[in-house]
């Protein structure tokens, strides 16, 4: 998934928890084979290769995570959106960009997006993408889906306790060796190489999206390289979001949402959901939390 995982277990010896550790990646592999939208022999693929001209027949585990994606978007207004793999890759956040593309420009590289055009077919398990060219990715969700999936392999294999740190998205269970709950850092966007804050993880996933380590900046104004797929625009005005789920493939798809959806509109988003926090920290430093989340501060 070009992204780096850590996996911690705590077992009675390093044989058995070697032995655990092997069985997490491997279900980390088969998840990618599943999804992985540069492998052409993926699902994924073949519903990208057949857009615009037939339905694909796909296993029920990629159906089901796509028709879960489906209503994520229904529930962020388009702000999450697996289609946005359609997107026209205009902005750059490499330093090559002298200059801010054209308003069409950016109009026509979300031609393409556009989960209403993503058609699922219950009685025969496929899918189908209305438009030719469009294409779906999981880049804002498969890490974190990744994630839980290797938790239960390990949680019945009889593991009480670990991590699972996907490239950040962190999926926790069970308590550290003395008895105390993992504490999970917070990264200060302002200077990425201190903690922001330590907060307590007890059976809950933890997921960061941020704009510190990719942006542009253009009239002075900081462009993020999280895009809204329904304007083509990136993200503003906000440095970070921390979304603390049930799940990580939940809390990697939001801590995205919310960031494109912006503060106001993430934060009362969140606040309707059970079990599910978020923090904000805006380009100013300020920081805006959800209703019950209590942090300590580093």
């Amino acid at each position: 998934m070009g992204s780096r995982f850590e996996i911690t277990v705590v077992a009675e010896n390093a044989l058995d928890g070697d032995k655990h550790i092997a069985e997490a990646i491997a279900e980390i592999e088969r998840i990618e084979k599943l999804i992985s939208s540069w492998d052409p022999n993926s699902e994924t693929s073949k519903i990208n290769e057949a857009a615009g001209k037939t339905p694909v027949t796909v296993s029920q585990e990629l159906f089901d995570l796509i028709e879960r994606s489906l209503k994520i978007s229904k529930l962020t207004d388009g702000a999450f959106d697996i289609s946005y793999a359609s997107m026209d890759r205009i902005w750059k956040f490499d330093g090559s960009m002298t200059s801010m593309p054209s308003k069409e420009a950016i109009q026509h590289s979300v031609a393409k997006v556009g989960f209403q055009n993503i058609v699922l077919d219950k009685q025969h398990n496929s899918v189908f993408l209305r438009l030719p060219g469009m294409k779906i990715g999981f880049g804002a969700i498969g890490k974190g889906y990744a994630a839980d999936k290797a938790k239960e392999v390990l949680t019945k294999k009889g593991v009480s306790s670990g991590i699972i740190n996907a490239a950040g998205d962190m999926n926790t269970w069970g308590k550290q060796p003395n008895g105390t709950a993992w504490k999970v850092a917070l990264t200060n966007p302002m200077d990425k190489n201190k903690g922001f804050g330590m907060l307590p993880v007890t059976n809950r996933a933890v997921v960061t999206s941020g704009n510190y380590e990719k942006q542009v900046v253009f009239n002075g104004v900081t462009y993020s390289h999280i895009i809204d797929p329904r304007s083509g625009y990136p993200a503003t005005d906000i440095l970070s979001v921390t979304v603390f789920a049930p799940k990580a493939e939940l809390a990697d798809a939001l801590a995205t949402s919310v960031f494109v959806m912006g503060r106001e509109t993430g934060l009362d988003r969140i606040d309707q959901l059970p079990q599910v926090d978020c923090i904000i920290i805006a380009e100013d430093g300020k920081v805006f939390k959800s209703k019950n989340i209590k942090i300590d501060t580093l």
